[in-house]
């Protein structure tokens, strides 16, 4: 497909060293304009018994859709979620992978759109979100810079 997107310490979905996080992977795509992630939710993080609770469903897609904007491969590119909208259109169960797709509708320097879907293992989508982000305040963006030695592809830089 492409090139591994590079991951934090502790996100919760993405944090090599987070103990209790979901420890996903993301792939970009530069051809398609797309980035993609797999991850199998286990029942730990359901709302219904079998089916994913609607937060951690809403927490794939806004990590998705932000990690669009990184098919770049450039740190600096990252934003923060102003905006996040989730159309569920069906129940997304626990313990099956799932595969996440994202995608930058429209960018400039200081915003983005980006879409993100959440496809179950027969190729139907579970839910989807429209995403606008915004370019982090200066104060801000400033406390990532002690994360960023830590920022690698499975423990390289």
């Amino acid at each position: 497909m492409g090139e591994v997107q590079p991951t934090s310490r502790y996100c919760f979905l993405c944090g090599r060293d987070n103990p209790v996080g979901l420890h996903m992977r993301w792939e970009s795509d530069p051809q398609a304009h797309e980035v993609r992630g797999t991850v199998t939710v286990p029942e730990p993080f359901n709302g219904y018994p079998g089916v994913v609770h609607g937060g951690i469903v809403a927490a794939l897609l806004d990590e998705t859709a932000g990690r669009a904007l990184l098919v770049s491969g450039n740190f600096d590119d990252l934003m923060v979620t102003a905006k996040l909208e989730v159309v569920y259109r069906r129940p997304t169960p626990t313990g099956v992978p799932l595969t996440v797709v994202g995608r930058v509708l429209s960018r400039s320097e200081r915003r983005a759109h980006a879409q993100a879907e959440l496809v179950l293992p027969n190729g139907s989508v579970s839910a989807r979100a429209e995403v606008t982000l915004a370019r982090p305040p200066a104060a801000l963006a400033a406390t990532w810079e002690a994360e960023r030695p830590y920022w690698k592809v499975d423990g390289k830089p």
